[in-house]
């Protein structure tokens, strides 16, 4: 009977150490996925927030020129979004040209600066919505109330 138990023990000790490399490869395997998934979705959002801005755009033409100079200014240079795209670009190329060889820490801290570069674009968007949406309300009543005015007194919006 002790003998029984002694194989058993030694099997399943065998089996423990034999496990080892494949729950190394497995974490770095989530680890790879990770990375991917964090660059597809920073790219996303970079998208939308491009998305955003042109909407945005959108809005301000509607507004007069004397109010909206500074926003026409900001929303046509997308130079932050651009930028993002840039940093992006650059990780993916690491990814394809390092991340077979990388150790799960190096997967790891990849995954960790995607995450530290997305969060500013992400509250940057978050603000950039949130900003669409009260400018949408306030033209929509500046112009309900405009077109109550008489002619007269009618600022003149710019038809682009």
């Amino acid at each position: 009977m002790t003998v029984l138990l002694a194989v058993v023990l030694a099997l399943l000790l065998v089996m423990l150490v034999a496990s080892i490399p494949f729950i190394r490869l497995a974490r770095r395997q989530r680890a790879m996925l990770a990375l991917l998934q964090a660059a597809d979705d920073f790219e996303q959002l970079l998208h939308r927030t491009r998305d955003q801005m042109v909407a945005m755009q959108a809005l301000v033409d509607r507004l007069p020129s004397d109010i909206n100079g500074e926003a026409q200014a900001s929303l046509q240079n997308p130079q932050g979004v651009q930028n993002a795209l840039r940093d992006l670009l650059e990780h993916r190329l690491w990814i394809s040209r390092h991340a077979s060889a990388a150790s799960l820490a190096e997967l790891q801290k990849a995954v960790a600066a995607l995450e530290r570069a997305r969060q500013p674009v992400a509250a940057q968007l978050l603000r950039l919505e949130m900003a669409g949406e009260e400018l949408r309300q306030l033209t929509e009543s500046a112009l309900e109330q405009a077109a109550r005015e008489p002619a007269s007194l009618r600022r003149t919006v710019p038809s682009n």
